[in-house]
Formats: C-alpha cells, sequence, structure tokens
C-alpha cells in the first residue's frame, strides 16, 4: 500500500474515501483513530493508502475531481 494523501480535513477525508469506494480502489485511511492521543483536536493527520497497483488510477480519480494539489508527491 501506498500513501496517495495525508490531511487533517475530515470532511476532505470522507469525500476521498468516497470516491475511491465509488471506482472500487481498494483502499484503507490509517491513522484515523489518532484522535485519541491527540485529544480531538484533529492535529495528526490522517492517510489514505491504496494499492501500488491502482495508485495511478487513484491518482487521476484525484485530479478529476479537482484535488490534485491534495496528492503525496
Amino acid at each position: 500500500m501506498i500513501e496517495l494523501m495525508r490531511s487533517n480535513d475530515a470532511v476532505l477525508i470522507s469525500f476521498v474515501d468516497s470516491l475511491l469506494k465509488d471506482a472500487d480502489i481498494v483502499h484503507f485511511v490509517a491513522d484515523a483513530h489518532m484522535s485519541i492521543l491527540d485529544g480531538s483536536i484533529g492535529v495528526l493527520p490522517r492517510r489514505i493508502m491504496v494499492d501500488a497497483e491502482r495508485l495511478d488510477q487513484a491518482r487521476r480519480l484525484l485530479r478529476d475531481a479537482e484535488l490534485g494539489h491534495e496528492l503525496s508527491r
């Protein structure tokens, strides 16, 4: 699994999660439960991880949704 993006924005993470689900791209949100450690203030970013074989498709999907600036390098 390779990091597609990371963000502190829960709404953005949820939106990208939904986009990937609709496109049948296997992924998971890493660090989703880290808010327990940061006191639920959202300082620790969540990461969206995708299978290496689908990374290009996932990147294209985010670019098409005008979220290319959110992609991890």
